[in-house]
């Protein structure tokens, strides 16, 4: 039986749709054989990319002994070295794509996804985020950043080696604005931000929760847009990654390997997107009223997207997701191993 579910986080609706499951040709390929020869990416290809902006080393730069590695991206959509100032003609204004495009390599293995890593691997991983994260906040252009990882050709990888790209803005996304205004209303309504009462009511409901591990909990949103779509939360207001303790990024790097490990035997190999929801940087005119409670009502998120399932012309026009798995479905089958 199909339902229509509102995604409060988002504002917006979702058809779950399980009727839809079988329908023909609706599984998106799986990801490609990895080849690696010459991977830029790999541990001994150093002079492939560009000069390292920060790695997790005990040794001279550019060179093989990494942990994780950050650089460039050798095809930025962004660039830190130009001039922030905006250019009007007219009803028509610009600025200049100014900010940070890295890569994250998150680590010399190039066979290695996050289920087959160990703890150890996923938080050198999050804590090379929270080293570029503290720098790019020095630069008081930068307002709005990015983390997000695409993994298969169908969550829009280029490269097979396991990475993670980081992206600053000195403007914010209309819909990160958007969340703001919504977040703020309801915080003024309730004295709680809204992912703080989602958590709770998800606590509370237990029927869609995958783990909870310490800090964090992880769970499939009531209204999730993908099969299999998870979400990790902290348990107190962080709005920020850099501002966990040392224990809760161990907490978060471990229930991160255990939902990959479920995820895994669920779907074998799959695509995937992986994105962090993080606080403004830096304020500016756009952020500036919502800067003073950011430690009140903001709070962090990761999202999981298994990309396994096309999308079609009814998503794309309406911006409403069909969802042919429930959550409360798909964390059964977490919980009984069966498989969908």
């Amino acid at each position: 039986m199909s339902e229509i579910r509102l995604d409060r986080m988002h504002n917006q609706y979702v058809l779950i749709a399980p009727e839809r499951l079988r329908r023909p040709d609706l599984l998106a390929p799986i990801k490609l054989k990895k080849l690696h020869q010459r991977c830029p990416f790999c541990e001994g290809n150093e002079v492939l990319t560009p000069p390292e902006l920060y790695a997790m080393r005990d040794n001279s730069p550019n060179s093989a002994g990494w942990k994780t590695r950050v650089i460039p991206n050798l095809y930025k959509a962004v660039q830190i070295e130009l001039e922030d100032k905006s250019k009007r003609e007219s009803m028509f204004e610009s600025i200049p794509g100014v900010g940070a495009h890295e890569v994250l390599i998150d680590s010399p293995c190039h066979e290695c996804d996050i289920e087959e890593a160990d703890t150890q691997s996923i938080e050198n991983w999050l804590r090379s985020m929270i080293i570029r994260v503290e720098d790019l906040r020095n630069d008081n252009r930068l307002v709005h950043i990015s983390i997000f990882k695409n993994f298969g050709s169908v969550a829009g990888a280029t490269q097979e080696h396991p990475h993670t790209q980081i992206l600053a803005l000195p403007i914010m996304p209309q819909n990160e604005i958007v969340f703001l205004e919504r977040n703020m209303r309801y915080y003024q309504r309730h004295g709680r931000g809204m992912v703080e009462d989602i958590l709770q009511n998800e606590i509370s409901a237990k029927d869609r929760i995958v783990s909870e591990i310490g800090s964090f909990v992880a769970f499939c949103p009531y209204a999730s847009s993908f099969p299999f779509e998870i979400m990790i939360a902290p348990k107190r207001n962080i709005s920020s990654l850099e501002l966990c303790t040392r224990d809760e990024i161990s907490d978060l790097a471990v229930i991160i390997k255990e939902i990959f490990q479920k995820l895994s035997k669920q779907l074998g190999s799959f695509n995937y997107n992986l994105y962090f929801r993080l606080a403004p940087l830096n304020s500016n005119f756009e952020n500036e009223s919502y800067m003073p409670y950011m430690d009140k009502n903001y709070r962090f998120t990761i999202r999981i997207t298994p990309r396994i399932y096309r999308i079609g012309g009814f998503e794309i026009a309406t911006g409403m997701a069909i969802n042919p798995v429930s959550p409360e479905e798909c964390v059964k089958l977490f919980n009984t191993q069966e498989s969908l």
